[in-house]
């Protein structure tokens, strides 16, 4: 390949890139406010993760005197 065909061929490919880099890092940004519902969502997680560790006591009733 002629080494000014094959630059061509890089330059044109590098922009490819740079493009689809770019529409990307648009695409990234207009997704960002699902970042608030993650952290709710692990939030929830956390909690009841807590809940399920509660080590749970046993009350005791007391019962009637008379039976």
């Amino acid at each position: 390949m002629h080494p000014e065909t094959h630059l061509a061929l890089h330059q044109i490919r590098a922009a490819e890139l740079r493009a689809e880099a770019d529409a990307y890092r648009l695409a990234a940004k207009v997704r960002r406010p699902q970042g608030m519902r993650t952290r709710l969502g692990w939030i929830l997680v956390k909690v009841g993760l807590r809940l399920a560790a509660v080590p749970r006591t046993v009350v005791e009733v007391p019962s009637p005197q008379g039976v």
